[in-house]
């Protein structure tokens, strides 16, 4: 009788358990977009899109004060950039070349423009055909920040690579 006890008690507490889970709601789904809402960009992008080109190659690479030289960490992200580029012919680029907000407007655009050919000529180095590029300067008129200290102005310091469906933009 009491092994009778032990079971019917362990039963009640195992249907007890059970009826405290909150019940399905509904089928399971693979949803591709779901958590896509605007502005976002993350492991959820679709492949072939901007946003997984952002989110998988990265877009913005960074640079010294008055350089326009690559640094090994840029090299790593336009080396994802072209293999990205290369895996998807039917996008374009338009490469953003950015400076911080010290100096003149027109040494601004220049150092842009040479950051910008940079990332260019580094992307058909690996292959992505120069007609799929573009390059444009805004020089410090487009900043991420505004700003006056020198963290500040290492992210105002930047190439950005735009993608876009087509052959040329």
């Amino acid at each position: 009788m009491k092994t009778f006890v032990k079971f019917a008690a362990i039963g009640a507490l195992l249907t007890i358990a059970a009826c405290s889970r909150p019940a399905q709601q509904g089928p399971l789904v693979n949803d591709p977009y779901a958590n896509m809402g605007a502005g976002s960009v993350g492991a959820s992008a679709l492949p072939g899109t901007a946003e997984h080109f952002k989110a998988t190659a990265g877009d913005t690479v960074l640079f010294p004060v008055d350089q326009s030289t690559l640094t090994p960490e840029a090299r790593t992200t336009l080396a994802n950039q072209a293999g990205w580029l290369n895996q998807n012919q039917a996008f374009s680029a338009r490469i953003e070349g950015h400076a911080d907000e010290q100096g003149t407007r027109e040494y601004n655009l220049a150092l842009g423009a040479r950051r910008a050919s940079s990332v260019q000529e580094y992307l058909i180095s690996q292959g992505v055909a120069a007609g799929r590029l573009r390059t444009v300067s805004y020089g410090k008129e487009r900043p991420l920040e505004i700003c006056s200290t020198e963290e500040c102005y290492t992210k105002n310091r930047r190439a950005v690579t735009v993608v876009s469906p087509g052959a040329g933009m």
